[in-house]
């Protein structure tokens, strides 16, 4: 390993492109280096010792991208200088030896790029070390023995020209270069900015057109070394096949290549001797091979590319065999299946799956950056801080709804409720017997915040008009964001009481108990940052409370917690009045409530325990609608 100065750090470092400053995309992060977990990542860029190469500088890579162009050249030729030897001493000679200095300067390049050491991924910029790994490894070898022009070097050396056959078969050497055709398609199968499919197709293109040309070459050469020209596959057709067009054999050799290999076999061209039929046979078995090879990639991109309609298909067919078999009406049944349309229609927009495997602060980032701008313009959250704001679009969840869908039922717990991005949504409410239309909601309005805000089931159905998406949040969230935030607690209130103010009569009416339940949220707001306290004996603690649903108060630290009070043991029978208990807005203190509970129930106690017969010591443990028995 090379010696690192004092102010490298001795573990293993992020490198980036020199060129191009701090990574800003992330084909820059699938070029770089990446550090094993746990290390430290140097803030700035880590120089390396002089005259030693990044193997990611663009430089490089530009370079490493022209030798493949040569090599799609040498692919070419090789094989074509086997078969036509007249091509490879006349007019080819110069060009293979241009391409083959290419290959020299590339060979001498290797000695200074710096390579990473898979022990322990440190970038060796050591000379030493790089020439000695290059070197003692097979691919100094073949790398020379691929670019020596040895026919050129003979010449030199004897002052001969030949065209042996030794020569012919060295030049294939020149084969070991399509590695780096390899590398290249492997790096673009990888690199987002090209399209998976289109990189493979031309692969399997470059495959088949490689393995046409090869064997149409050598299965000429065949012929051309044959004691008998005239007893060969091509000298039964052009009996002075050897004095004729260079491009006229490799013409009828291309033919018979493609013809055999697509299996269709017209018989014009067939094999006349032993070696061309034991050719043939080699050449027909590959080609099974290559076969199943090119259509089994085919099949894999075709069926990748249609995996999702096959889950839908598959999807809605357990639908309608789950709502034949439960007898679903035909409504519901629709529904169900425009849900699970819609499902796979939005899923591209969505996209949990990805999302999911996200930093937190990138998913942040992106709810802001679409839904920001609604939430601001939600009546129950204008003027609140821009903190509370970022928190709550941090923890919205994004829905498409189709058409005719039911978003909230009349009378369900509220659980959460609703800000609608785009699309229409009817309020409506089932009354003797039939819906009544109340109100139509659009963008930036909310729905199913009344029954969230004053803990009560929800009063009205909220159904879509038109695909709709909207963005969810949970009541247990918004607790959670307000309560910390008494001024943003206040600001929703008077928000929320002012837009209640301002519905429409029929609406009002058709809230339960809106008088009462408004009087327990009307809370001036004061100069203090502490939330004022409301008086325990509030009006509304007579009212009976059969079938409150268990649910909490979504800002406690504006309205202080309600607790059901009974006035016995509670494995005791009711009495007469106590059926359900008494609500009442918990006090601040024990001795508070034993005196709230005397009021109530005619008798002073001096036990609180639980429904499950704990003991009450400090009211700070109590929750919404815990239920205690006083005695």
């Amino acid at each position: 390993m090379s010696s690192w100065s004092d102010a490298r750090s001795p573990l293993p470092l992020l490198f980036r492109r020199h060129s191009s400053g701090d990574v800003k995309n992330l084909t820059s992060v699938s070029s770089s280096l990446l550090p094993a977990f746990g290390t430290v990542v140097d803030e700035g860029h880590v120089k390396l010792k002089k005259f030693v190469i990044a193997p990611y500088d663009y430089r490089y890579r530009w370079w490493q991208t022209f030798l493949v162009v040569l090599v799609v050249y040498s692919a070419w030729a090789s094989p074509f200088e086997l078969a036509f030897r007249k091509a490879a001493t006349g007019s080819l000679l110069f060009v293979d030896l241009v391409v083959d200095g290419f290959f020299a300067a590339d060979i001498i390049l290797t000695f200074f790029v710096a390579y990473l050491d898979k022990s322990t991924y440190l970038l060796v910029d050591d000379h030493k070390k790089i020439a000695t790994r290059y070197v003692t490894r097979l691919w100094f070898t073949m790398d020379v023995a691929s670019t020596l022009p040895f026919q050129i070097i003979y010449r030199i050396i004897t002052g001969e020209t030949t065209e042996g056959q030794v020569f012919a078969f060295l030049n294939l050497l020149r084969l070991w270069r399509l590695r780096r055709v390899s590398e290249l398609f492997k790096r673009l199968e990888k690199d987002v900015r090209f399209s998976y499919f289109i990189t493979r197709l031309i692969k399997l293109v470059c495959v088949t057109l490689f393995a046409v040309h090869s064997a149409g070459c050598f299965y000429y050469w065949l012929a051309a070394r044959h004691k008998t020209p005239k007893k060969t596959w091509i000298g039964d057709q052009v009996e002075d096949f050897k004095h004729r067009s260079i491009w006229l054999g490799y013409t009828y050799s291309m033919y018979w290549s493609i013809v055999t290999l697509t299996t269709v076999g017209y018989g014009d061209l067939h094999a006349v001797n032993t070696g061309e039929k034991v050719f043939n046979m080699f050449y027909m078995l590959f080609n099974i091979g290559l076969t199943a090879y090119i259509i089994g990639n085919m099949t894999n991109l075709i069926v990748h590319a249609a995996v999702k309609t096959f889950f839908m298909r598959d999807a809605i067919n357990e639908i309608l065999r789950y709502a034949s078999k439960n007898r679903l009406p035909e409504g519901l049944r629709e529904q169900m299946l425009a849900h699970m349309q819609l499902k796979f229609k939005t899923a591209e927009l969505q996209q949990e799956e990805v999302l999911q495997d996200l930093p937190k602060a990138i998913r942040s980032s992106i709810s802001q950056h679409l839904f920001r701008k609604t939430v601001e313009k939600s009546y129950l959250f204008q003027g609140v801080s821009e903190d509370l704001i970022s928190q709550m679009v941090s923890e919205m969840k994004a829905e498409y709804f189709p058409p005719k869908v039911d978003i909230i039922l009349q009378n369900e717990i509220p659980t959460d409720f609703y800000i609608i991005v785009s699309g229409a949504v009817e309020v409506l409410i089932y009354k003797n017997g039939t819906e009544q239309f109340l109100s139509k909601l659009g963008s930036a309005d909310m729905a199913g915040e009344i029954g969230v805000m004053f803990n009560i089931p929800q009063p009205f159905i909220v159904r879509t008009k038109r695909l709709s998406q909207v963005i969810r949040i949970s009541h247990h969230n918004l607790k959670q964001m307000v309560q910390p935030e008494h001024e943003d607690g206040k600001k929703i209130i008077s928000n929320f009481l002012q837009y209640l103010k301002g519905l429409k009569q029929e609406i009002q009416e058709e809230i339960p108990f809106l008088t009462e339940l408004i009087g327990d949220m009307n809370i001036e707001p004061t100069g203090s940052n502490e939330p004022q306290n409301l008086e325990a004996s509030n009006s509304n603690e007579n009212t009976n409370i059969k079938g409150t649903p268990e649910t909490s108060s979504p800002i406690p630290s504006i309205t202080p917690i309600r607790v059901i009070i009974h006035g016995h043991h509670p494995n005791k029978s009711t009495t007469e009045g106590d059926t359900s208990g008494k609500l009442i807005h918990l006090p601040d203190s024990i001795e508070d409530l034993y005196t709230l509970a005397e009021k109530k129930f005619g008798r002073r106690g001096s036990t609180i325990l639980m429904d499950d017969g704990s003991q009450v010591e400090e009211l700070n443990a109590l929750r919404e609608n815990d239920h205690l028995y006083i005695f």
